[in-house]
């Protein structure tokens, strides 16, 4: 007589086992991190990839008290370290500091990627976008008597080809920022790319390169100490951290916009209970007086937005870009 009960247990434990395995996994991450995480920046150290991954892993490092380190694996524009992100275990101990070039220009400008920027990443939050600004050697700029755009664009004008434009690798904004130009000014110059910023700035300022469309962040401590000579921003508005040297379409050439973002992703199949949590403490850590301060003096805007808004943004800026390709014809074999 006492089946019916027993078989009533059962039941309730199956129900009970089967609840649990529905529920969310959320409470599986709540140690999260447990070991060293790592950031992947694909340029090498020094560029502004580099400096707004080693400002989140310092933050991240001390909320977490776990060690958050940046591995720089440059290479092909951002394309080699951004494959060995898609290809990492999607557990959240790896993540991409990505690019404009790598998740906005590269798949109009390369034949061929050997990742998906869509398919194969999961966004985390937008960190910061930036400035690019034209400056030139010094030495370069004397000599010609370049003071400005105006200068600089009768000069190319009047000698095509002789100038040496550096940036930071192929299809990168840097590139296409010049590329851009060219095409708004009917100028010619000879394009040089390098593996990141650090060895691009380098030779600009040992005048083996004349001239280089940068990051702003990466770039500001050697304007300010007059190693190189700003001419303009490219974007819309005058960057506050430079608030003397004017806009590109201020500087005479109406209608020039462009510009350069950097923002964490996650591999694809990131539990997306570890990437909302990224997300908020990324966002909590820009939002730090003492970290915005230190972004907003190199010329950086401190973001933090959701990945659903850092996914739209992505998409916006590919369309744009893509445009800036078509316009400037630029392409990498």
């Amino acid at each position: 007589m006492h089946a019916a009960p027993v078989r009533g247990r059962f039941i309730a434990a199956a129900l009970l086992t089967a609840t649990a395995f529905a529920l969310p996994a959320s409470p599986a991450f709540a140690d999260y991190p447990e070991r060293e995480v790592k950031i992947i920046v694909p340029f090498p150290a020094g560029g502004t990839a580099d400096i707004a991954a080693r400002v989140v892993a310092a933050e991240l490092g001390k909320s977490w008290n776990k060690p958050v380190v940046v591995d720089n694996k440059a290479g092909a524009g951002g394309n080699v370290g951004s494959a060995e992100a898609a290809r990492a275990t999607p557990d959240g101990y790896t993540f991409l500091m990505g690019t404009v070039s790598t998740h906005a220009i590269n798949q109009s400008v390369y034949a061929k990627l050997p990742y998906d920027p869509v398919k194969d990443f999961v966004p985390v939050t937008l960190v910061i976008p930036v400035p690019n600004i034209l400056e030139v050697n010094p030495k370069f700029a004397d000599k010609h008597g370049i003071r400005n755009v105006a200068d600089l664009i009768k000069y190319l004008k009047a000698n095509p080809d002789s100038v040496n434009m550096a940036s930071t690798g192929n299809g990168t904004s840097t590139h296409l920022s010049g590329e851009l130009f060219q095409s708004m000014t009917g100028t010619r110059m000879t394009h040089v790319p390098y593996k990141g910023s650090s060895p691009a700035l380098t030779d600009v300022m040992a005048g083996q390169a004349d001239l280089i469309f940068d990051n702003l962040p990466s770039s500001m401590g050697f304007i300010k100490a007059g190693k190189l000579r700003p001419l303009a921003v490219t974007t819309a508005n005058r960057s506050p951290a430079l608030p003397d040297v004017p806009t590109m379409a201020e500087a005479g050439v109406k209608g020039y916009e462009a510009s350069s973002w950097f923002g964490l992703l996650a591999p694809a199949g990131t539990p997306p209970a570890i990437v909302e949590k990224v997300q908020r403490d990324v966002a909590a850590a820009l939002q730090q007086e003492p970290v915005r301060a230190q972004l907003q003096a190199q010329g950086a805007t401190p973001s933090g937005n959701t990945p659903a808004q850092f996914k739209q943004f992505m998409a916006q800026e590919t369309v744009k870009w893509a445009d800036v390709v078509k316009k400037s014809g630029a392409k990498v074999d």
